[in-house]
């Protein structure tokens, strides 16, 4: 009983002391006033009401285009309305295919038609729902292809090198690849550069399903008939509506024909379980497929080609949808030009518990405490916009029609945007703009993590340090001053925001300890999600407050919270980091040849033998990259400047307007033209990579070129970055 007195006593006076912290962007006094909403903003917050929420909106089917979709649109902005907040559905027309015929069968040396279905399961209630989507790649060409099969482990460019050394050419052929290792839709991408005439994708036991652990309703993880439905739009070209790229698909707007968008694939893709995948993968000969390419069925994995021959047939309803985005504002007091911007996705492919709803249920939680935080006479001082988003799945539709539609406007008042998707138990995940890394550092060491009892910041510091791979990553973990916001790639709803429009981003969301397989399944319910994902929903409750927290502290700053020194920070390491990858290429370049030309000298001394000789590759040139470590030396003397400037403004209770502006739209000075062969994308330092999807490249033009080894190209890529980094320190310097 003492014990547990006196850790009460620590408790409170750690609260108390958290209480006196000054936090950035606000005085001593406007600190506790901040302080003060935050735990009236926190007691509004509730788990069970979260749960509830999922269940709600993941009673049924909601898919973009469909009735269930529309129905979730209203519940949410009925639900915003009720907050107290001013709502309206913002609706944009959009291409979205749904399937009409699916087909596949193994044709010799034996037959086996394939499934293509999901059993309905007794312990799980909305399984066995009407109007579910049937199992499919979206975007996929329409096609009627039968050809030699070969499997291509992951389909990632590597592993077709791989191929290409064991002497088999997938042209003509149609190829079965694993998910994972990259975004789905690289997949059928690779396949077809290589000439492939279909694409299979199938989830291997050994990823997600038995070898991982008990399959669902038993366990977490995926059974022999689960499928990922999914997107595999080329999004790295453009994300959104196919047919209006870079303008908003609204109801007149001008629209490509469909046989000229470059974003939809050229070839049949279809997804499937691994019970079907087994019939057809243990009917390929050939050679056996090397050891890490094998997976966790039962069999040994051959490459093929060979007799294992497969007839694949997709078609597809090509319809004008409408994508229901939820706008719901709270007007600012003092700046209502300026806007604080929150979003995640409300669609799904079928019912979407854990994707998206667990992170929309949040963040209507966090809504519901700001409309009880107005009951009580608070108001903010810049405008808050709650977005929930339609669309997301097949391609950031309804997040990317509303940026291209009200891009100008943004760009003048967007001061951040705070993204969210799926969510679950276990560590606090961060990525976005680098100048608010010190900013989320101060929120997160304020957020309790449920389970252990810590911040939700020492937690995932703790991670990190307990996987750090080597001494020299454990040293730099414990050296850094605070900690790291990961650079973002693609995949959810701040793609348009960060990276077409140059709007400070954050994406947050917590996971790790929520694996599974039920994702974009028909499993993907709220019975997995109260078993397996967070069963307390507390996971909820800590993505409401962490985000929340981001919410009220920008919409209430008297001066905004940016420090660009480690924005500096982070590109000059990506900058060292391609210095020394040209470094290597050159190293390893060299040393190939050297081999290549040994191997030769031994063919034409032996003309016996018949073997294909390598190629050498051409050298790899110095690059000049002194144009960008100049333009980094000049970014860091502003940087640290404009800091000094920041403190000293912080501490007076002046006008901070133009300041404060400029802080918000710094970000777009590192906009270009667009990268090459993609001009949407204008961020020249993250973007999707163009073989990775979802994962990011950072300094993309540069490092993207380097791999290509397209050396002109990325000589005038550095400078086109030494440009757009020159412009933040001239912009910077205007407030320092």
């Amino acid at each position: 009983m003492k014990k547990a007195f006196t850790l009460g006593l620590i408790a409170i006076a750690a609260i108390a002391q958290a209480q006196q912290k000054t936090i950035s962007g606000f005085t001593d006094a406007s600190s506790a006033k901040e302080l003060k909403t935050e735990q009236e903003f926190d007691a509004s917050l509730s788990a069970p009401r979260i749960g509830e929420t999922i269940k709600e909106l993941a009673a049924y089917p909601h898919n973009i285009g469909s009735p269930g979709s529309k129905a979730v649109a209203e519940k949410i902005l009925q639900k915003y309305k009720s907050f107290g907040m001013d709502a309206h559905l913002e609706m944009y027309t959009v291409l979205y295919p749904t399937p009409k015929t699916r087909a596949l069968e193994l044709t010799g040396p034996t037959q086996y038609t394939a499934l293509l279905k999901e059993p309905a399961l007794a312990e799980d209630a909305t399984s066995g729902q009407a109007n579910q989507l049937p199992t499919y790649n979206a975007w996929s060409a329409d096609g009627d292809v039968t050809g030699q099969l070969v499997f291509v482990n992951y389909g990632l460019p590597e592993d077709y090198e791989t191929l290409t050394k064991m002497g088999i050419d997938v042209k003509g052929k149609i190829v079965i690849a694993k998910y994972g290792k990259s975004w789905r839709g690289i997949k059928p991408k690779v396949a077809y550069e290589h000439g492939a005439i279909g694409c299979i994708i199938y989830s291997d036991p050994k990823d997600d399903g038995y070898s991982a652990g008990d399959v669902y309703p038993k366990g977490a993880y995926k059974g022999e008939y689960g499928v990922q439905r999914g997107s595999v739009m080329d999004m790295v070209i453009y994300p959104g509506d196919p047919l209006t790229p870079g303008v908003g698909a609204t109801k007149d707007a001008k629209r490509l024909d469909r046989k000229d968008a470059v974003t939809i694939l050229k070839i049949p893709v279809l997804p499937i379980s691994y019970h079907d995948a087994k019939p057809l993968l243990a009917a390929l000969d050939g050679a056996v497929a090397p050891r890490e390419w094998q997976g966790g069925l039962p069999i040994t994995y051959h490459v093929g080609p060979g007799v294992a021959m497969v007839h694949l047939k997709v078609a597809f309803n090509w319809d004008m949808v409408p994508a229901y985005d939820v706008i719901a504002k709270i007007k600012g007091t003092v700046w209502p030009d300026e806007w604080v911007m929150r979003g995640n996705h409300h669609d799904a492919w079928v019912n979407g518990a854990g994707d998206p709803l667990s992170g929309q249920a949040a963040m209507l939680d966090e809504a519901k405490a700001l409309g009880d935080l107005l009951k009580t006479g608070w108001k903010p001082k810049r405008t808050i916009i709650y977005c929930s988003w339609d669309g997301e799945e097949p391609g950031l539709l309804g997040s990317t029609e509303f940026a291209e539609d009200h891009g100008k406007e943004l760009q003048q008042k967007a001061v951040v945007y705070i993204n969210s998707d799926g969510n679950g138990r276990g560590f606090y995940n961060g990525g976005g703009s680098q100048a608010l890394e010190t900013f989320m550092d101060e929120i997160t060491q304020n957020v309790n993590d449920p389970q252990t009892n810590v911040s939700v910041y020492d937690r995932k510091r703790a991670r990190e340090l307990v996987s750090a791979a080597s001494a020299k990553d454990k040293k730099e973990i414990l050296d850094r001053k605070g900690g790291k916001l990961e650079s973002l790639g693609s995949g959810s709803d701040y793609s348009s925001f960060l990276q077409h429009l140059g709007i400070p981003t954050l994406d947050l969301g917590f996971g790790g300890e929520d694996a599974g397989g039920e994702y974009h399944s028909i499993y993907d319910s709220f019975d997995d999600y109260r078993r397996f994902k967070d069963p307390t929903f507390a996971y909820g409750v800590a993505l409401s407050e962490t985000a929340g927290h981001a919410i009220l502290r920008m919409a209430d700053a008297d001066l905004l919270p940016f420090d660009f020194r480690s924005l500096y920070t982070t590109i000059d390491k990506y900058s060292k980091e391609l210095t020394e990858l040209t470094d290597k290429m050159r190293e390893n370049t060299a040393i190939e040849n050297q081999l290549i030309k040994a191997n030769d000298f031994a063919l034409a001394a032996d003309p016996t033998k018949h073997e294909q000789a390598p190629v050498a590759k051409a050298e790899v040139p110095k690059l000049d990259f002194a144009p960008l470590k100049t333009a980094l030396d000049t970014l860091k003397k502003t940087t640290d400047k404009l800091a000094v400037a920041w403190t000293a403004a912080s501490q007076t209770s002046g006008d901070h307007d133009k300041l404060n502006k400029l802080l918000y739209q710094a970000e777009q000075q590192l906009l270009s033209d667009g990268l090459p062969r993609r001009p949407w994308y204008r961020h020249t330092i993250y973007a999707p990579g163009f073989y990775t999807g979802y994962g990011v490249k950072t300094l993309p033009g540069i490092r993207e070129a380097i791999e290509q080894r397209n050396w002109t190209e990325a000589q005038e890529q550095i400078a086109v970055v030494a440009k757009s980094i020159n412009n933040l320190a001239a912009y910077l310097n205007a407030g320092s």
